[in-house]
């Protein structure tokens, strides 16, 4: 049994990833002196193996190879093996997958480096499988031909590794210089980027497999202040109800998984992740924004409920994510056969509910039932000839059985990491959760995991307040990368707007200075991803381009404009726009890899306009005119507010606020642009 096998050094380790190759034969070592010292002295090859708890060919690749004592033996004689959680450590995954990609033209995990005793790569790849399969080589075979070139060739090969490494670097430091100004015609430009990108028949962008690009959906949706916005409004809404009726939506317990393997969005890769589940809230909300459709409102709620219930630790923090695996089966917890929902579900409503949700004998997918709406609920009522509350009601009854007889199923594993930069995220899409749903709880949420972050994240440290990177277990560790700064100080920004507590901003302004001071490059004008006492890896990388998340830099310059313009934190302004010009050519050339910074743009061009809200006697009018200005979709405002019982030894926290008062004793409105108010 698995127990009793002998445990190798990742035993130690709180990373749920980790932990999970803890028995092994492998001779695993976690990234650290230890490993990096051996394999200096003995002068040895390091193969570095990169991936997380919820990733499907992670698992795969850990049963072929890593628990295979013939693929031991050879990875232990030969290489000094090192195994990392990239969520743990996204400064090293960063590092080393621009070398996979730069090696191979593509990317993803797990990720498979093999890396000199100086930690310079040599060869790299992502899965290989036990034997050569199609144009992949067995993963037996090219660890001895890795070795043998390293024992037999080790001046080439190491002579190979400085030209990667050195490409590498150049890639880094590289800076154009931007030739023209920043002004809307790049926002038509990221637009037009998308919109030339955009499946016409099917929803979303590009083809298999597909992402859900959420920062494209967001940036059409930001085109709806122009009079000329149909085109990028038909983008939003053919999308989002691509998302909402497809299969990678989970129609039982709510929430979404990582992305759609065919052009339909019918089969996901089933894992589910914090971050998707934040980004695509926030989208659904901001569309329900601009146009009340309740199924995006519906949507975004059962995703939000499905983080309440399933993904939130008792203390307050988001967990990372849910695996795709069950069982060693892909999608096993979330597929159905048409007899399985037969045995649950009575025959009438079984009959109206498989209809409903295209459900078969012989299956959409594999054989089982992957749970989609084809068409809406009202055309599936006009197809069964029943009014459509009648379909809604028993849809809704049938969806609570079978959900509560999934839950008898095996669960998922969860990863269990409460990560800054992911629950930033997350506590954003809350917080404007709970301004244009009115849910409390919703609230209550980001405010616990904000206090979350302040409990166990939140540390003093030379006189200036910092970030780690993340808890798991109760131990915080690993130094904060600017997407946990970046990502917290925009997430607090929102809370503020939602409950008015000044304690948030105070923060956010503290966590500013120190991004600020630990990040940002004077001399290319632009922002490091490490901190400068951060451990030094063969680059210092800078996060330049959106990938599933936002890149760390788009989101460090939207916060500090979100932030800056509320509090009138001239610096903030400025870097922001520094950043901005830094990366025009990027913006110009290569739009579809900078949509969180084109946000960022929208909100620097704007106008960026800073409405405040001062209570006076008419209490009932003040919380009036907040719901009013939270509900709009007024992307580039930021809000503030001064209640009559305001916290007067923080009120200097947003200085414009300070002198605001109600005119003539009634609540009153101060609508600014540039700082320069209208007639309250």
């Amino acid at each position: 049994m698995a127990s009793q096998k002998k445990k190798n050094r990742l035993f130690r380790e709180t990373s749920p990833y980790l932990k999970q190759h803890e028995n092994n034969p492998v001779d695993w070592y976690p990234w650290g002196e230890e490993a990096l010292k051996i394999a200096r002295q003995k002068k040895m090859p390091i193969f570095l193996s990169v991936g997380y708890s919820a990733c499907h060919w992670c698992h795969v690749m850990e049963r072929e190879s890593f628990e295979c004592e013939q693929t031991a033996k050879i990875m232990n004689e030969h290489f000094i093996n090192i195994k990392v959680d990239r969520e743990e450590r996204p400064d090293i995954d960063h590092v080393y997958m621009s070398a996979v990609q730069a090696l191979t033209q593509h990317g993803g995990w797990p990720m498979s480096v093999f890396l000199t005793p100086d930690l310079q790569p040599y060869y790299a790849g992502t899965y290989f499988p036990p034997e050569d399969r199609g144009q992949l080589p067995g993963f037996k075979k090219l660890l001895l031909g890795l070795a043998n070139a390293w024992n037999s060739r080790k001046q080439e090969v190491t002579q190979s590794a400085q030209q990667i490494t050195l490409a590498l670097k150049t890639m880094e430091a590289k800076k154009t210089e931007p030739s023209e100004s920043l002004d809307k015609g790049l926002l038509e430009n990221g637009r037009s980027s998308s919109l030339s990108h955009f499946d016409e028949e099917y929803g979303g962008f590009g083809r298999a497999p597909k992402f859900f690009h959420t920062m494209d959906v967001r940036n059409c949706l930001r085109a709806q202040r122009q009079p000329s916005s149909e085109r990028e409004w038909n983008v939003v809404t053919k999308t989002l109800d691509a998302w909402i009726k497809g299969g990678v939506f989970d129609h039982l317990g709510g929430g979404f998984h990582r992305y759609s393997t065919d052009r339909e969005w019918l089969a996901p890769h089933f894992e589910k992740m914090l971050y998707d589940n934040a980004l695509i809230s926030q989208t659904l909300l901001e569309a329900y924004q601009v146009k009340p459709e309740m199924e995006y409102a519906q949507a975004a709620k059962k995703t939000l409920d499905y983080i309440l219930r399933e993904m939130t630790s008792p203390e307050g923090g988001f967990y990372s994510t849910q695996d795709a695996d069950t069982e060693g089966e892909e999608g096993r917890f979330y597929v159905w056969s048409k007899n399985e929902i037969e045995n649950v579900l009575d025959k009438d409503v079984s009959d109206i509910f498989c209809q409903t949700y295209d459900v078969t004998e012989g299956g959409n997918w594999e054989g089982k039932n992957i749970l989609r709406l084809t068409q809406s609920l009202a055309e599936t009522a006009k197809d069964l000839k029943i009014e459509l509350e009648e379909l809604q009601d028993t849809v809704a009854l049938a969806k609570r059985k079978l959900f509560e007889n999934r839950m008898n199923r095996t669960q998922p594993d969860r990863d269990d990491k409460v990560i800054a930069a992911w629950n930033g995220l997350m506590i954003d899409s809350f917080a404007l959760g709970f301004q244009v749903l009115g849910d409390e709880a919703y609230l209550n949420a980001a405010q616990n995991a904000a206090e979350f972050i302040s409990s166990h994240l939140l540390i003093n440290q030379h006189e200036r307040k910092r970030l780690l990177h993340c808890s798991t277990g109760g131990r915080a560790r690993f130094n904060g990368f600017l997407d946990d700064y970046a990502n917290t100080i925009n997430a607090l920004v929102t809370l503020y707007e939602s409950d008015l507590n000044l304690d948030w901003i105070q923060t956010a302004n503290e966590l500013a200075e120190t991004m600020i001071y630990l990040f940002w490059d004077a001399e290319k004008e632009f922002f490091f991803y490490t901190s400068i006492d951060h451990e030094a890896l063969i680059t210092r990388p800078k996060d330049t381009h959106d990938g599933a998340t936002p890149s760390g830099s788009s989101m460090a310059l939207t916060a500090l404009l979100r932030l800056g313009n509320l509090t009138g934190n001239t610096k903030m302004l400025e870097v922001s726009e520094k950043c901005l010009n830094d990366q025009e050519p990027v913006l110009r050339m290569m739009p579809a890899s900078a949509m969180q910074m084109m946000i960022g743009l929208d909100i620097y061009l704007g106008p960026p306009t800073q409405i405040f809200i001062v209570e006076g006697k008419d209490s009932e009018v003040f919380e009036e005119a907040l719901e009013f200005v939270r509900k709009a979709f007024i992307p580039q405002s930021v809000l503030g507010a001064k209640p009559k019982k305001s916290n007067s030894q923080l009120i200097d926290t947003i200085p414009p606020l300070h002198e605001k008062m109600p005119i003539d004793g009634r609540t009153s409105f101060y609508v600014c642009e540039g700082f320069t108010c209208d007639t309250p």
